[in-house]
């Protein structure tokens, strides 16, 4: 295997983060691949409502509070297994042709794509859509999520 802290496991140098190729229609195809994961969180929400009402039955309505974490207790497996999986993207983002990198050149394991989205969501509550802004003013098109975390979204080969 080559130098690790040049080229990433995807065979791709350090120096092409730089390109700007890499990040062409970023941002749109980032808002693409929210809507279209957001709506399958959703949808994946619907089973487990089903499971949590069955539970809730069996616990004479102590496991219906599950309720009020439905869409993390979906959302937090699905961007851990899927942007912290292989292909380091959800199925939205690899529908728009992006994926995470670390700008170190490591791999996005489950823990950091967890905290991606947790700090996306923190920071939008807290400033609400104001954070997209962000990627209006940075080189590589990175939200305030990516910096503090040092990833960035790019094109997918």
């Amino acid at each position: 295997m080559t130098d690790h802290a040049t080229t990433t496991l995807y065979g791709r140098n350090a120096s092409d983060l730089d390109s700007p190729r890499a990040y062409e229609g970023v941002r749109s195809r980032r808002m693409l691949s929210f809507v279209v994961d957001y709506s399958l969180v959703i949808l994946l929400a619907i089973p487990v409502a089903i499971v949590i009402f069955l539970l809730g039955i069996l616990s004479l309505g102590l496991a219906w509070g599950l309720y009020a974490i439905l869409l993390p207790l979906v959302a937090i497996p699905y961007v851990a297994f899927t942007m912290g999986g292989r292909h380091q993207a959800t199925p939205g983002m690899r529908m728009a042709g992006i994926r995470v990198e670390r700008l170190d050149g490591g791999r996005v394991d489950p823990v950091l794509a967890v905290l991606h989205g947790v700090i996306f969501w923190a920071s939008n509550a807290v400033l609400t859509p104001f954070i997209l802004l962000v990627g209006l003013f940075t080189r590589r098109k990175q939200l305030l999520h990516d910096l503090l975390l040092g990833t960035v979204v790019i094109r997918d080969r």
